[in-house]
């Protein structure tokens, strides 16, 4: 039965045998669609120009003119209306042209009705998604733009340099980063200034689907394909077909997965779970981690061909601790930004802040400083950004370890200082590792034993306790 968002939705039929115009017409009115017929090209190409049709149903094989002519022409007058061809067994090959030119689908003479009404509702979903897609495209516009990528540092200006020559291009993009760098937005910056800014931007956060749910996720399913499977959905490459899908955290799937993405960047196309039928797709893949992929690659984890058909141009975004010249920069931003939000008048800063603020090591990155500024300003009850707003745990913060640029005339204990860079590497191994010893052990090359016995030494804690076994897993 027709979906409740697909009420009024107006279809064209075009055939020129009246056996298949009574069939498809008789098939979709039950369903709950309005249907037009046309026996000719050109019948067909004057309705769609005095009337407005949400999906096309077109054979490739029509008496007057060649159905691929049909539909460069239904392009030309109304770009955004999705295509269906309908072919002959023998005429694969023409209906893959077709997809090519636009179509969103074809079906197979004779075909299965449970098929056609499938192929019709995915067409209209999919339009749904567009016209979704271009309301929200000057937010998107917004978001994205340069003005909100904030930085004047030296490594952030070869980023947008590299931006901008990048994103005319059809290449794909790996960006690689810390969590909180601003990855996405430099994701979509690439999009928003690319020809493809006009079409689907989609997002996809693969640490956060579970594994066996990313394929399905991505590449879509059909009915019944999996437990829980209780209709059939498109996939979200298909659902940014035409535009850009930016894959965050790409080192975190699985091989399975891996194999059949290569396929989809080399081949554009891929078989939906459960299905038999081979989707087409024109997408632009934009890739993130913040994990070492060449490791990951020598470790077998991840596919050594996918990781360098993805990693054609690389951008690597520097942590905030290494750009701490943009922090004031960033600070005005975000507090007229929230200021804006909340209806309150745009607050000056205590000079106090940038001192306190350079000296903290920000783990969380630009997105933890916004969510810091964002806390300041909905709290405060002053015109005034003052150090009070600032959270206790980087108002206290110190900076225990400062290398030595030269040594004092006085000398120095080299152990106290091997002691202090000790610490300071340890610790931050922890912070990037959640506080797993064996996580941290491996980022530091040490055997966790070997980890263990120096935290111990050093007398470093976890949560409060002394370094123990307990946490080696």
């Amino acid at each position: 039965m027709i979906n409740e968002n697909f009420k009024r939705a107006k279809i064209l039929v075009v055939d020129d045998e009246q056996v298949m115009l009574d069939v498809l017409s008789k098939l979709l009115r039950d369903d709950g669609f309005e249907v037009e017929t046309a026996a000719r090209g050109k019948e067909a190409l004057e309705k769609i120009k005095s009337s407005s049709y949400q999906l096309l149903i077109q054979d490739i094989q029509l008496p007057d003119i060649n159905g691929l002519d049909v539909l460069k022409e239904t392009r030309i007058i109304n770009e955004d209306i999705p295509v269906i061809m309908v072919t002959a067994y023998g005429s694969i090959d023409t209906a893959i042209q077709a997809m090519k030119l636009g179509a969103r689908e074809y079906l197979t003479k004779p075909f299965d009705n449970e098929e056609v009404l499938l192929q019709v509702h995915r067409a209209l979903e999919f339009h749904q998604l567009k016209k979704k897609y271009k309301s929200q495209l000057s937010e998107m516009r917004s978001k994205f733009s340069f003005e909100n990528i904030i930085g004047r540092n030296n490594k952030m200006l070869e980023i947008f340099e590299l931006i901008r020559s990048a994103a005319p291009s059809k290449s794909t993009i790996m960006i690689q980063g810390e969590s909180g760098t601003g990855k996405e937005m430099i994701a979509g910056a690439i999009h928003i200034n690319s020809n493809r800014k006009d079409q689907p931007f989609v997002v996809v956060n693969t640490s956060t689907i579970p594994n066996e749910l990313l394929e399905a996720t991505l590449f879509g399913h059909t009915k019944g394909a999996f437990t829980g499977a209780v209709s059939a959905k498109k996939g979200l490459l298909e659902v940014a077909d035409g535009g850009t899908i930016f894959l965050d955290e790409i080192g975190n799937i699985s091989l399975d997965v891996q194999a059949k993405l290569l396929r989809a960047i080399q081949e554009k196309e891929f078989i939906p779970v459960g299905s038999t039928n081979t989707v087409y797709v024109d997408v632009r893949i934009i890739a993130a981690t913040n994990l070492d992929l060449e490791k990951a690659v020598s470790s077998g984890s991840f596919r050594e061909d996918l990781y360098y058909r993805l990693n054609v141009i690389t951008i690597n975004v520097p942590p905030l601790r290494d750009r701490k010249d943009d922090i004031p920069m960033l600070l005005e931003h975000f507090i007229e930004k929230y200021c804006i939000e909340n209806a309150k008048e745009v607050m000056s800063v205590d000079p106090n802040i940038i001192k306190l603020l350079d000296n903290y090591g920000w783990p969380g990155n630009v997105r933890e400083l916004e969510n810091v500024v964002e806390r300041g300003v909905v709290l405060s009850k002053s015109k005034i950004f003052t150090v009070e707003l600032i959270p206790a745990h980087i108002r206290n913060h110190i900076n225990k370890f400062q290398p030595l640029t030269s040594i004092p005339k006085g000398g120095i204990s080299l152990k106290d200082e091997i002691s202090k860079l000790e610490t300071h590497l340890i610790t931050e191994a922890l912070r990037l590792s959640g506080g797993v010893q064996k996580e941290a052990a491996k980022l530091l090359s040490l055997k966790p034993t070997t980890l263990n016995e120096m935290m111990k030494r050093l007398n470093l804690r976890i949560n409060g306790s002394v370094s123990g076994s307990s946490n080696e897993s």
